[in-house]
């Protein structure tokens, strides 16, 4: 019985040693399902049911790991069964028994035969590390689990309390497994979000504080180096019962083209404006009208050293002579063409509260020849002439909106031809004064006007000189928001070429009104009045007139226009009086 007992224990042993691989290669498989769930982790969107179903399955995984490591951490702690042959006297007495640790891995019993080498009895083996670890958390487990059961038996009623625990065991272990598989956010989720159907719409970034414009259908220019250029057109049919403002003007029906443009310069100190127009006529039915006519000026200004600001200007003119004109020819068919070219500069400077300006001036007038009716041209070249001024200003700033300043002017008027063909000699020395008042209001109220004297002296003795009150004004008033109101107010002294006569003073005055009605609507009026006073014989016109216009914008670059016109010339000299009334409709486009 003895000698089968080894072939027994080693039988045993061997089943042990495959039941332990057994499951410790089951334990290896079942650990390394969260590792092999990180390695295969989705890349890029995925929907949320998606990722729902992919947390409760590694949960359930999770649990399943847990209780396997369990299982296999208290077959390690329990202790062997004890081993029951089929056949009796197949295992030692119960005295043998007791003294045996009833293992399988216990040595053999010593025989009989003290000769025989007595075995060495084995070490126990060490538990693994990794199931180790898995048993120690299981206990921890075990013992927490157990805690939460007894606080929540002692808080709650003792019919729910079952129910109470498997509940908090759940959302615990469903806690764990959503933080410890929470997927990480990515770089561009924040701008992948989900937007809220009810959210109102983000304003563009070029929309946020934009401020309101002023004239939503002004001109916004073009831009051309360093200036910015403003172009206006204006195309329409005039109606009038005057053809050419003469005493002779018949009705007609013109073709009426207004070329305007401004352009300013976009430096960062001095500035320059250049303004130009030109107006060109022509008859479609009626009385024969065919004249152009056109300006552009430019101004220019410079800030120099010591606070001194210098101002230049340049500007060219081509009129024709009007057929109201005291030097209007009669019986031609084309008045002569009256060019002017004029420049002047200027320096400014303050002193303390006091203001000095000092300017000189050019004016080069130059006419051509009249076409008679008979074929034939007329000359005017002894009308030819240049004007030489000099002014000195001087103002004092009582505050910054009010200026009272004085003037003093001195001039020399040279004719080309110096003896005229009449035999005349028409040059002249001026000298005038004046004095006014400068303000500055703002927006609400600017400007200046003054009163004076003006005296041209003619080098011919027989002629009288031009002399007489001066009336000069350019104020600007804007009541309200929208509504500006002008007046204008100049004298101009007119010389002639008429054998006797020394020429005329002519005053002209102009108020004007504009009103932005809507901002693509907008209305203007005008009044005029010039009186016109000969020298060296009783004689004087008178001239009024009215006029209103409508603009309507349909955007901002086009728009139609329309305008009515009235003008009267009284006279007491014979063959000067006239009346015309107009009416003009266009279209207006703009840049």
């Amino acid at each position: 019985m003895s000698g089968v007992q080894p072939e027994k224990l080693r039988g045993r042993q061997g089943k042990a040693i495959c039941a332990l691989l057994l499951a410790t290669s089951i334990l290896a498989l079942l650990r390394s399902t969260p590792l092999h769930a990180q390695e295969t982790e989705l890349r890029g969107e995925v929907s949320e049911s998606a990722i729902l179903s992919d947390q409760q399955r590694k949960a359930r995984n999770l649990v399943l790991a847990q209780q396997a490591a369990a299982n296999a951490a208290a077959q390690d702690n329990a202790s062997a069964r004890t081993y029951l042959p089929a056949s009796a006297g197949a295992v030692p007495d119960d005295a043998d028994a007791a003294n045996s640790t009833t293992s399988v891995f216990d040595p053999p019993q010593a025989g009989d035969d003290a000769s025989a080498d007595a075995p060495t009895p084995p070490k126990p083996r060490r538990a693994s590390t990794a199931r180790q670890n898995a048993a120690d958390k299981a206990k921890d487990k075990v013992a927490d689990k157990k805690k939460k059961k007894k606080n929540t038996m002692a808080a709650t009623d003792p019919t729910t309390t079952a129910t109470t625990a498997a509940t908090d065991d759940t959302a615990d272990i469903a806690a764990d497994q959503e933080a410890a598989n929470r997927r990480a956010l990515t770089i561009d989720s924040a701008d992948k979000q989900k937007l809220d159907p009810g959210a109102e719409r983000t304003a563009a970034i070029e929309g946020q504080n934009k401020k309101p414009e002023d004239d939503p259908f002004a001109a916004t220019g073009v831009k051309w180096g360093s200036f910015i250029i403003r172009p206006t057109i204006e195309q329409g049919l005039t109606a009038t019962t005057n053809g050419d403002s003469s005493s002779a003007g018949t009705s007609a029906l013109l073709s009426e083209t207004a070329l305007r443009f401004t352009a300013a310069s976009d430096w960062r100190e001095n500035a320059a404006t250049i303004d130009g127009y030109g107006i060109f006529r022509e008859t479609v039915s009626g009385y024969p009208v065919h004249d152009a006519q056109g300006r552009i000026e430019g101004q220019l200004n410079v800030d120099l050293d010591n606070d001194l600001r210098a101002i230049a200007k340049l500007g060219y003119e081509a009129v024709p002579e009007s057929a109201s004109s005291p030097d209007a020819i009669a019986g031609v068919s084309t008045q002569p063409l009256r060019q002017t070219i004029d420049g002047s500069i200027g320096v400014e400077k303050a002193v303390g509260k006091m203001q000095y300006t000092l300017t000189g001036a050019v004016s080069h007038d130059f006419y051509g020849d009249a076409k008679l009716s008979d074929g034939t041209s007329l000359s005017q070249k002894d009308q030819d002439n240049t004007l030489y001024t000099a002014t000195l200003r001087t103002g004092y700033e009582i505050s910054p909106a009010l200026t009272p300043f004085t003037e003093i002017e001195v001039g020399r008027r040279a004719y080309d031809q110096r003896i005229d063909n009449e035999g005349f000699e028409r040059s002249s020395t001026r000298l005038g004064a004046r004095a006014g008042l400068q303000l500055d209001m703002g927006e609400k109220l600017s400007g200046e006007f003054s009163a004076g004297w003006l005296r041209e002296a003619i080098d011919d003795n027989s002629l009288e000189a031009i002399s007489g009150a001066t009336l000069n004004a350019d104020l600007k008033w804007s009541p309200q928001r929208g509504t500006t109101i002008g007046l204008t107010g100049k004298t101009t002294v007119e010389t002639t070429t008429t054998s006797g006569e020394s020429g005329d003073i002519l005053y002209s005055g102009r108020l004007t009104g504009e009103r932005v009605i809507r901002s693509n609507l907008t209305a203007n009026a005008a009044l005029g009045l010039d009186w016109r006073d000969y020298v060296g014989i009783d004689g004087h016109d008178r001239i009024l007139s009215a006029e209103a216009g409508l603009t309507w914008w349909l955007n901002r670059y086009a728009g139609l226009t329309s305008r009515v016109r009235t003008e009267k010339l009284t006279s007491n000299l014979p063959g000067r009086d006239y009346t015309a009334n107009s009416i003009f409709v266009g279209v207006k486009v703009q840049r």
